[in-house]
């Protein structure tokens, strides 16, 4: 029979799946004799139970969740719903893997118009009782009864103005109780019933609010930008309540065993004083750095910092702690390896090598390939900096660079991050409905909150960078504009905010490259030792080689010749090459194009050396170089002087009803092999130039697109070799090159041992092999994935991550085809999925040589081969 509730000695850390991070850890820390206060785990196997159920919690799930119940008030010595010595409980979701601020928690649950009367008078501490209990209300309201938390917020604000509260904790007893009352009133309003006052109700209704919040919105949203799967469910963990709000010898904080936006060896976080854990996080009240609770409670700081770097030990990583101070008594509530930025990551896993407390596989395996993405982009560019008027000054919650328009509220972010713009997200305080604004904005600036505010854990967990707790700031969301002494602020104006200091800026601020070295450099390096699979770029410019040489690529995968045709100088003699009605024309307008084609290969060669570099021949079909509107291609007949009613009756000729399974690829160089011919011109002309100027060996790889029969490899290969041997013979110099195809149609996998009679390598194109496998158009998919996945019809969109049960099945069938053909066939891929983690993953699994991928991923490629290569050992 299955078990559902497990009491936290009962568990352990290795029982993550079914007990969820945090009761897994809060198991662990119980079996390792940390304070935790006792309570148990309703698994998420009753979280999955309750969706099978039709979102019922089924009769032998609540039966164990009483018989725990019981269990605990006799640990104790409390009884639920007692109306002399209440036990109270937290209900807090824990997933398998880490939401912070994404899902449901509800505190002091067990309180009832009775029970807090017991409780005033067991603690001797009315004022607490009251306090806790608004607290319960308001919480219970908000995430079980669904009533918006800002109702509350404006009951607790207006009886704060009355009685010119400042602070919560200014407020009286009497204060408290007259929330309370207007509490009771709002949710009889809202739900059209009164407060439930059974303790047992309470708790059964609060389970079932944290499985619910499972599919919430914006649980669902975190799911997607940290691709974790919909099916885990979470589970809900019951724990007896300890409490920081017994007045100031209690307190209650949140803090990280390192630094989590650099890896500094060094605790930090914050606490407050007469508080509850939400208090420190909603950024409310303005917390106290955690080395100041040395000074104010010594023994208590003493006894955390010993257990937090017992921890850090005990999991061999960097720990996310939380804890609360009930009458100068020390409580751990949880701990979770910590969320961090990329810097701190690899600063971490560099610094735990050094430390000997991990080894370097573990290091490697420790990093996201993704989070690298936060290192690889711009930050501010030092001269404009000093020259930028500072606005105002606030925390550098999490690092980076980011300048935008601002706007006040998450949809209008969206909505304007739609548009093309580049956008700030500007608020009081950020709240779990602002992460779709916060996904889609470039930078976050809050005025309110701390280091471990819910926009700073958020914003670090997506590398995004965020400005916290900016005092100064004085926002009016509803006016849509913030000011700063004098100056105001309003939608749509530019500012800057650096993540790294924390310096808020007026209008838009220059950027520049990232330099990678140090901690970067050293991982990097353990990174290659590690790895099998080759590291190539996607890059049409002797620009982007750099940039990818730069960042450690061992070759060009993919040269997209096509995208040297669109620059101005370029296009009429190409449109004059398609417009064409003989081959005589077709050929003098090539011959203009040919010293183009020349210069940008051999600026390419220049940059790359001796790696190797692969070729595409013109793929895309001819109507693309062409104008569609009338006023375009009236302006295009003048230009090249022909007739406007014999372009436009080309263009019209041209046109495709399915331009991706049209006349493209290798079809135009067995149509129009003057042009294949050119290409090759271009190619061992610039190739021979630079062996010469540079004295190096230069291989170039030409890549023919869009096989799909092993004839037309074989036609467009002779030519190729024909028309190389005739350059070569011209300008009296051998050269060596290879001749190989873009697998990308279905019929080329299933076929590939015939193409690896005359193909020297495979380059699976898997945008194009996802696409004709799936019979999507890569165009137009975009309107109807998101249902599909909404639906777990796709996990992930199979463009942005390969799909392995049907496309990887043709790539493996082809790669076992090629070699059982030509033993010695280099094997690669040059589509999107280059650059993603999962998909090279699969890539070492079959045996391929190298990824190619677009330059600012090559070192998130390199990293995600290393991971492949100790993953698969």
């Amino acid at each position: 029979m299955t078990k559902y509730v497990y009491a936290f000695y009962e568990g352990n850390k290795e029982m993550k799946t079914l007990l969820g991070g945090k009761g897994a850890n809060l198991a662990e820390m119980t079996k390792i004799g940390l304070p935790v206060p006792p309570g148990f785990t309703v698994t998420t196997q009753a979280c999955n139970q309750y969706y099978e159920d039709g979102k019922q919690i089924h009769e032998s799930i609540i039966k164990e969740i009483f018989e725990n119940l019981k269990n605990l008030e006799e640990k104790i010595a409390k009884k639920f719903g007692d109306e002399k010595n209440p036990l109270l409980v937290s209900v807090r979701s824990g997933a398998v893997f880490s939401m912070p601020g994404m899902m449901d928690t509800i505190l002091n649950l067990g309180l009832n118009d009775q029970t807090v009367i017991g409780m005033a008078k067991a603690t001797e501490n009315e004022r607490f009782a009251y306090d806790s209990y608004r607290r319960f209300i308001q919480m219970f309201g908000d995430v079980v009864l669904e009533i918006p938390k800002y109702k509350f917020d404006h009951i607790l604000e207006k009886e704060k103005q009355i009685n010119h509260a400042e602070l919560d904790t200014e407020l009286t007893t009497q204060n408290l109780k007259n929330i309370i009352e207007e509490y009771k009133k709002l949710v009889k309003k809202e739900s059209r019933k009164d407060f439930p006052q059974d303790p047992k109700e309470q708790l059964l209704m609060a389970i079932q609010a944290v499985f619910s919040s499972w599919n919430n919105p914006r649980a669902i949203v975190y799911r997607e930008l940290n691709d974790i799967p919909n099916h885990l469910g979470t589970a809900v963990n019951v724990q007896s309540m300890v409490f920081g709000n017994m007045g100031d010898t209690s307190g209650t904080g949140v803090a990280f065993t390192r630094n989590p936006a650099t890896g500094e060896k060094k605790l930090f976080g914050e606490f407050l004083m007469n508080a509850q854990g939400e208090d420190v996080v909603a950024g409310i009240r303005t917390p106290q750095p955690i080395a100041q609770l040395e000074n104010t409670m010594p023994k208590v700081y003493k006894q955390f910092a010993d257990v937090a770097n017992l921890l850090e030990n005990h999991y061999k990583d960097m720990q996310d702690i939380e804890f609360t101070i009930e009458k100068g008594k020390l409580f751990m509530l949880q701990t979770r390896n910590g969320k961090r930025t990329a810097t701190a990551a690899i600063n971490v896993a560099v610094d735990m090598v050094n430390e000997k407390i991990i080894d370097k596989e573990t290091a490697i395996l420790r990093i996201e390939p993704n989070q690298l993405d936060q290192l690889l982009h711009p930050t501010f560019e030092e001269k404009a900096m000093k020259e930028a008027t500072k606005i105002t000054k606030g925390l550098p919650a999490s690092p980076g660079a980011a300048t935008g328009k601002i706007y006040f509220n998450a949809q209008d972010v969206v909505n304007a991050a739609n548009e093309g713009e580049k956008v700030i997200l500007v608020r009081l305080e950020t709240s779990p409905e602002d992460i779709e604004g916060m996904v889609a904005a470039q930078g976050i600036l809050t005025a309110r909150g701390g280091m471990t505010s819910h926009a700073a854990v958020v914003a670090r967990g997506m590398g995004k960078c965020c400005v916290a707790g900016c005092g100064e700031l004085r926002v009016d969301e509803t006016k849509k504009v913030f000011k700063v002494g004098d100056k105001i602020f309003k939608e749509g104006d530019y500012i800057s905010l650096d993540g790294n200091t924390g310096n808020v800026y007026e209008g838009s601020i220059q950027t520049q490259d990232p330099e990678l070295s140090g901690n970067f450099g050293t991982l990097m390096n353990w990174a290659d030792e590690m790895r099998k699979l080759k590291i190539r770029t996607n890059a049409d410019t002797p620009k982007d080689a750099a940039v990818a040489v730069k960042f450690g690529a061992e070759g060009i995968g993919l040269c997209r010749t096509e995208h040297m045709f669109f620059e101005e100088e370029r296009i009429p003699a190409v449109r004059k090459m398609i417009l064409s009605k003989t081959v005589e024309e077709r050929v003098a307008a090539l011959d203009k194009l040919l010293p183009f084609q020349k210069n940008d290969f051999a600026g390419i060669f220049k940059e790359m050396g001796e790696r190797s570099v692969t070729i595409r021949l013109l793929d895309p079909p001819l109507h693309e170089f062409l104008p569609h509107h009338d006023e375009d291609i009236k302006a295009l007949s003048k230009q090249i002087e022909i007739s406007y009613e014999q372009l436009k009756e080309t263009v019209e000729e041209l046109k495709e009803l399915n331009p991706m399974l049209g006349h493209r690829g290798c079809r135009l160089s067995i149509t129009y092999p003057e042009i294949c011919e050119m290409q090759t011109k271009a190619i061992i002309m610039a190739a021979i130039e630079v062996k010469k100027e540079k004295n190096i060996d230069i291989e170039p790889e030409i890549m023919v697109p869009l096989i799909g029969s092993e004839k037309e490899l074989e036609i467009i290969k002779d030519l190729i070799i024909k028309t190389a041997n005739e350059v070569m013979d011209e300008m009296d110099e051998k050269l060596k090159f290879k001749v190989g195809t873009m697998i990308e149609v279905p019929r080329a996998a299933v076929t590939a041992d015939e193409i690896a009679k005359h193909a020297e390598f495979f380059s699976f194109g898997t945008n194009d092999l996802t696409q004709m496998t799936y019979g999507f158009s890569r165009d137009d998919a975009g309107k109807f994935i998101p249902e599909y996945r909404k639906k777990e019809i796709f996990e992930k969109d199979p463009f942005q991550r390969l799909d392995q049960v049907g496309v990887g099945k043709l790539m493996k069938m082809a790669v076992e085809l090629g070699k059982s053909q030509r033993e010695d066939i280099k094997l690669g891929i040059c589509g999107e999925h280059g650059g993603d983690p999962d998909s090279i993953e699969f890539c070492h699994k079959i045996g391929l040589h190298y990824v190619s991928c677009s330059p600012y991923r090559v070192p998130i490629a390199r990293l995600a081969a290393a991971r492949a290569a100790v993953q698969n050992k």
